[in-house]
């Protein structure tokens, strides 16, 4: 009788770690396009990019010499990667009837194209693209970053 109730907080323990890493591990992006060598690395492990392959929070998406990518969030935002260019998804949460709204993406190096979705339009002061020499807050709909 006494391991009912201890039996119930363990399930509830469960789920709410269970609903936690579903969160954790939604997608927020898609893979649109891909020419060349890319990879995305997950959670410490390295896969080829592909076409129709989701991007999520954390993930560092890198090309290679000739590489490209093309990425559509799911606020309509378009990131272009050009060759030789590491990206990595800071934070992303696109909920606007909840108010809550954030995209944070790190350029590392390369050649990125931002053009901005629903989240700069709603909140533009939600949106930071960072580099590693400023960061630079999204006002605009089209921005063009260089990191050598």
């Amino acid at each position: 009788m006494k391991l009912a109730p201890l039996l119930v907080l363990l399930a509830a323990f469960s789920l709410c770690i269970l609903a936690t890493s579903a969160v954790a591990e939604a997608f927020v992006g898609l893979v649109k396009s891909v020419e060349g060598q890319a990879f995305v690395t997950r959670g410490g492990e390295t896969k080829d990019v592909v076409a129709g392959m989701e991007i999520k929070m954390g993930d560092i998406v890198k090309t290679g010499d000739g590489g490209s990518v093309g990425l559509i969030f799911s606020d309509d935002t378009i990131i272009s990667m050009g060759p030789r260019t590491e990206l990595a998804i800071e934070d992303y949460l696109f909920e606007p009837i909840e108010g809550k709204l954030a995209f944070i993406a790190k350029i590392l190096r390369g050649t990125v194209s931002y053009l901005s979705g629903q989240i700069a339009k709603i909140a533009p002061e939600s949106v930071k693209l960072i580099t590693p020499a400023a960061t630079i807050g999204v006002r605009g709909t089209h921005v063009l970053i260089k990191v050598d």
